[in-house]
């Protein structure tokens, strides 16, 4: 397969989840991305468990990772530096997602890269930005959370504050940074200019609080949590009880609550003037959901998504495995097994697909895997290479 960024190359400072997940996406794209690791250890996220495939790799570390080449480099050190330098000759973008005050103390930024390429972009994505006075804090995905709102809007309405059960932040940074990646490459390909293009992760967990934002920025209106996940204005679109579990309707639509209503056996309050219109439906949530409940919980959720499914807009409410091991996603390639130097591992492809096909993966390298072959596309044979790696550099 040809892949759309073959000849792009991107080295990669990185560590843990935002910066690694966005340039994963732009490796399986067909990008050359060199990961640049610390010789002494590399990404922390090697180290993180529970799961270890060896020395210095974990599935934590591959689930970012995929199709990348690993480069050890001390960046502290005058040789480092002078090795980075060369590299940026040959590439389009240096990324990293290192805390805000870092990129100019190691001189990854404009500023330091621009004036022998003026064509690099610099890609920076930090807890809180690089030009503030919280440019020196350390700052995590939870912490987003906490301060963009994500917690007091997640959760039942009488339970504490409650995060995602993932590190969506991480994954919307991660996503952004990738997007800013493509975005000055193909901009300093136009114009023969680079730059430095920030995304910090606080501001992008604000900005993922979309139209309530706005209701609140225009309105003064600032929402809660709901009951059952309810959608905060539109009825029904909740969490919807069965005899073994839940499933999630969301009848948005008018022709979407009509159907609903009569494959339930329910057509009659379609017409039920505390029902008929969206505002009714929302004044009157609790005793629509109660009328509705009255039938789901008479069945299963695998009979209710075999009612239903394809017809209004529903899903079942799965497990994390059950989600995995479903026969959709085995079908649909969304889950698949490529080989690793431990064994065969199992991991999620890429959702987005070229021609109809999956974009291929290959395991995450292990630490400096790729190191002397690097050096060496840069001119740095055998005996520099041995020298560089006695003195701690790589």
């Amino acid at each position: 397969m040809t892949l759309p960024l073959s000849g792009t190359r991107i080295l990669s400072l990185e560590q843990y989840g935002a910066g690694p997940y966005g340039t994963m996406f732009l490796a399986q794209l067909g990008a050359e991305v060199i990961k640049i690791e610390p010789p002494r250890g590399g990404d922390s996220s090697r180290a993180t468990g529970p799961y270890f495939l060896g020395a210095d790799d974990s599935l934590f570390y591959q689930s970012f990772n995929l199709s990348k080449r690993s480069l050890t480099l001390d960046l502290k050190s005058e040789a480092g530096q002078r090795i980075l330098h060369r590299l940026v000759m040959t590439a389009d973008a240096v990324t990293n997602n290192a805390r805000g005050d870092q990129p100019a103390a190691l001189g990854l930024d404009y500023a330091a890269l621009g004036a022998m390429k003026p064509g690099i972009v610099c890609v920076h994505a930090s807890a809180y930005g690089r030009d503030n006075a919280r440019a020196a804090w350390p700052g995590y995905d939870y912490l987003m959370q906490a301060e963009a709102g994500f917690m007091h809007l997640t959760g039942a309405p009488d339970s504490p504050p409650t995060r995602f059960g993932l590190s969506m932040v991480d994954f919307i940074t991660g996503t952004m940074l990738s997007t800013a990646t493509l975005a000055g490459i193909i901009g300093a390909r136009s114009t023969g200019l680079g730059g430095d293009y920030d995304i910090n992760l606080l501001d992008a967990a604000l900005h993922q609080t979309s139209y309530p934002a706005y209701w609140y920025l225009n309105q003064g209106h600032d929402i809660g949590r709901t009951t059952a996940s309810a959608h905060p204005s539109v009825v029904p679109s909740q969490l919807i009880a069965t005899a073994d579990g839940h499933v999630f309707i969301m009848a948005q639509l008018p022709k979407f609550w009509e159907r609903l209503a009569e494959l339930l056996g329910l057509a009659a309050l379609v017409v039920d003037p505390r029902f008929a219109k969206p505002a009714g439906r929302l004044a009157n949530r609790a005793a629509l959901v109660a009328e509705i409940e009255a039938v789901t919980r008479t069945r299963t959720t695998a009979h209710w998504i075999e009612v239903l499914g394809g017809k209004v807009p529903v899903a079942a409410v799965n497990t994390l495995g059950e989600a995995l091991d479903s026969p959709w996603f085995a079908a649909n390639g969304m889950v698949e097994t490529i080989p690793q130097s431990e064994g065969p591992m199992r991991v999620l492809a890429n959702p987005i697909r070229k021609d109809g096909a999956r974009l291929p993966n290959r395991a995450a390298p292990k630490l400096g895997a790729d190191t002397l072959d690097i050096l060496a596309e840069i001119g740095i044979g055998a005996e520099e290479a041995a020298a560089l790696k006695a003195s701690g550099t790589v």
